[in-house]
Parts: structure tokens; C-alpha cells; sequence
């Protein structure tokens, strides 16, 4: 009888802790499938990252009116905005340059084509908006030279367009991420109406220079090394004082560059245009946009900063978050800064350059723009950033007064 009665309860005592032990095994499973999945999610965003990619269509061509010479695009914030502008193509042409919008719809552009377009040509529908402009050196009708520069990695490209005097002062263009030197033209006319020689450059991994052993890029971590090669270049060719210039992925190499001890006596100023200042901010942000929790964000972040992630992440190592923050680092700074930045840039926020310019209001100075989107500020608005940028020339001494120049198509 004792028995039986004890029998009953702990028959049912170990149905409840089997169906229990059952529940916490799908539980246990559930979540680390879940798990699974999200570190599987967050290497392939890092991946994405790291990794130099193809320039991706982003508009579509509607129409293009031969007699007219006009262009219709659909609207986006980019092909909406007044200025001039370049479209990456396919067809019997890869590359078209664009005026100001003529007319417009709620789903469409329609802009100046500055570029000829004949009877015969054909374009594909899918195109790529660009703040370009000028594409190859010729264009801007100035003395240029080809040169390769030496680095640890092998020789990169680069191009020189000397000032019309001898001078010691000398400007590197650093352009940005998924982009090639190209981008930085539309700073060169500037400079050289200042006597300033241009040095556009090529790092690590962008397509002209040479590869690392992963194809990968570090964000500006490794990359500031073939700005620091330029710097030598430049000096043995006669420059006493360096500007560097950066455009967005490009600032943060130039910041970079200008907190290694190498050669920072050399650098006279840095000017940043749409520039990555903390690449924790810059994350997120774009992480946000298109939709991502915020879990899924640290994890990201997390697989790109660990060296134990750089296996799958195709890294050579951790990326060093903690480096390229310079707002962190912002008390390390020496060198007068300009930064130029639009409040809606729409890929690079500018929460850090503002931060940045609270942080150390006696050397960076910043001058916001608004509506003028990404790395398309001289595109938007060609007087006012040329204008910034000479009167911080003026206040540090760095610019010779030679006559401006214009360059026209």
C-alpha cells in the first residue's frame, strides 16, 4: 500500500520533468538556431563591409529625347538634385554628364544632357547616379602626369597636376570607398588656381593599386600606410607642407594619416568632404536603413572587430573600431581641419563630423550643408564650397593668391 500510494505522485512528477525536459530541449534548440542564423547573418553584412564591390545601379533611365539632348531618370532623392552630375551606363556609352533639371514628375527627372548623344546610341535601362563629374584627367585641360608611387604593397597608381610655379605645398586627394581617384577631380581646377600641386592617389584594394593577401578593405585601419608612401613621394619631389584631402572612406585614411607619427610635421591641414570620422556611427546608421535590429547591428560590429572572425569575414584581421574613432581620439589631433558636410548625406552621417567639430573647436571648423546629399556638395553647390574651402586656405596661410581659373566642358 505504501508503495502504491508513493508510485502515483512520482509517476506524474516524472511525466512533468520529461515534458518539461522536452519544452527546454526545444528551447535550447530554438535559440540556438536562432543564434545560428544571426551569426551567420552579421559574417555576411561584415563580409559585405570589407569587401570592394562593383558600382551598383541605383536609378533607371526612362527616356533619353536625342533632339532635346535631355535625360529622364527616375526620381530619387540623388537624381533629383540641382547641379551638375555624371551616369554610369551601359550600352554604346559607359558614362554621361548631366546639367540641370529641366522637369519634373512624382516618379521622375528630366535633366540637361552635357554629354552628346547621337541617333544611333543605345543605353540600358539600369544606371548609376555619380557627384564624378569628370571621369579622366584629360578633361580638366590642366598639365597632369602618371606616375606610379612605391609602397609596401607594390606600386599604385596615382596622377600629378603640377602647380604652374614652383611651390612646397602640395594637396593629396584621398578618395573614397568603392570608388578610384577619379572621384577627387573636381577638387584639382581649385587648388591649381592656388598654386598648390594635386596628388590623386590609389590605396590598397580600390582597383587601380595593388592587392592585399585578402582583397579586403580595413576601413582605413591598413590603408592610411599608402597615404603615408605618398607623403614620401611628395616630399622627394620638393613639398614642405601636405593638405591631405579626403572624400567620405577617404577622411577616415586621411585622419589616419594624420595621427601616425610618421610624417606628421609634414601635413600643414586636412580637409574632409562627407567623411567616415567613426565608423561605429556610420554602421549603424546605414544598418538602420534598411531595417536591421539592433542585435543584429552589435553582432556585425562585433565580427568585424574580432580577430577571431577575420577567417569568415575575409579580413586580415580585426578591424580596430577603437583606432579609427576619432572622436575618441579627438584630444591626439594637430593639424587644422575643414570638414564639409551635408545633414541629409544619406549614406554618412553627420552626427560624428559635428561631434568631432565640438570636441575640438580650436582646430576643426565645419561647414554644413544642406539637401547636397553624399560626397555632392561641389556638385550642389560649386561656389560655396569652393568659397569655404579657399577662405580656410587664406586663414592658415596656405594658399599662394594666383588668378582663379574655371574649367568648362
Amino acid at each position: 500500500m505504501i508503495g502504491s500510494r508513493r508510485a502515483g505522485p512520482g509517476g506524474a512528477t516524472s511525466r512533468r520533468w520529461a515534458v518539461l525536459r522536452t519544452v527546454l530541449i526545444a528551447l535550447a534548440s530554438g535559440l540556438a538556431g536562432v543564434l545560428v542564423m544571426l551569426s551567420f547573418v552579421s559574417i555576411r553584412l561584415a563580409r559585405r563591409v570589407l569587401t570592394p564591390a562593383d558600382r551598383r545601379p541605383d536609378t533607371r533611365i526612362v527616356d533619353v529625347d536625342v533632339a532635346a539632348q535631355t535625360i529622364t531618370l527616375s526620381r530619387t532623392p540623388d537624381t533629383a538634385l540641382p547641379g551638375r552630375y555624371g551616369l554610369f551606363t551601359t550600352g554604346t556609352t559607359d558614362y554621361l554628364k548631366m546639367g540641370s533639371v529641366l522637369g519634373e514628375t512624382d516618379t521622375t527627372v528630366t535633366r540637361k544632357l552635357l554629354t552628346q548623344i547621337g541617333l544611333q546610341a543605345h543605353l540600358s535601362a539600369e544606371a548609376a547616379f555619380s557627384g564624378w563629374y569628370y571621369r579622366r584627367p584629360e578633361e580638366l585641360h590642366l598639365p597632369f602626369e602618371d606616375l606610379q608611387i612605391p609602397t609596401d604593397l607594390g606600386a599604385c597608381p596615382a596622377w600629378v597636376f603640377p602647380a604652374a610655379t614652383d611651390t612646397d605645398t602640395w594637396v593629396i586627394q584621398i578618395h573614397g570607398r568603392g570608388t578610384t581617384r577619379a572621384e577627387c577631380l573636381r577638387a584639382v581646377p581649385l587648388f591649381h588656381a592656388r598654386g598648390i600641386s594635386s596628388l590623386l592617389v590609389s590605396y590598397r584594394n580600390d582597383g587601380d593599386a595593388p592587392r592585399s593577401r585578402t582583397g579586403t578593405y580595413a576601413l582605413g585601419a591598413t590603408e592610411w600606410r599608402d597615404i603615408d608612401a605618398a607623403i614620401v613621394w611628395a616630399r622627394g619631389r620638393g613639398a614642405t607642407r601636405i593638405i591631405l584631402m579626403g572624400w567620405s572612406m577617404g577622411g577616415a585614411i586621411a585622419l589616419q594619416t594624420a595621427l601616425a607619427p610618421a610624417h606628421r610635421e609634414l601635413i600643414a591641414g586636412i580637409v574632409l568632404d562627407s567623411p567616415v570620422v567613426d565608423w561605429r556611427t556610420v554602421l549603424t546608421h546605414q544598418a538602420r536603413l534598411v531595417g536591421l535590429p539592433s542585435p543584429m547591428v552589435g553582432l556585425t560590429i562585433g565580427a568585424l572587430g574580432a580577430d577571431w572572425a577575420a577567417a569568415a569575414t575575409g579580413a586580415d584581421s580585426g578591424i580596430p573600431f577603437d583606432r579609427l574613432d576619432v572622436i575618441a581620439r579627438a584630444g591626439e589631433l594637430q593639424h587644422p581641419i575643414l570638414v564639409l558636410h551635408s545633414n541629409d548625406d544619406g549614406f554618412v552621417p553627420a552626427d560624428a563630423s559635428h561631434q568631432l567639430a565640438r570636441a575640438r573647436p580650436d582646430l576643426v571648423e565645419l561647414q554644413v550643408f544642406n539637401t547636397a546629399r553624399h560626397t555632392k556638395l561641389w556638385n550642389y553647390d560649386q561656389d560655396r564650397w569652393t568659397l569655404a574651402i579657399e577662405d580656410w586656405l587664406d586663414r592658415h596661410d596656405l594658399r599662394r593668391g594666383l588668378a582663379p581659373s574655371s574649367v568648362d566642358e
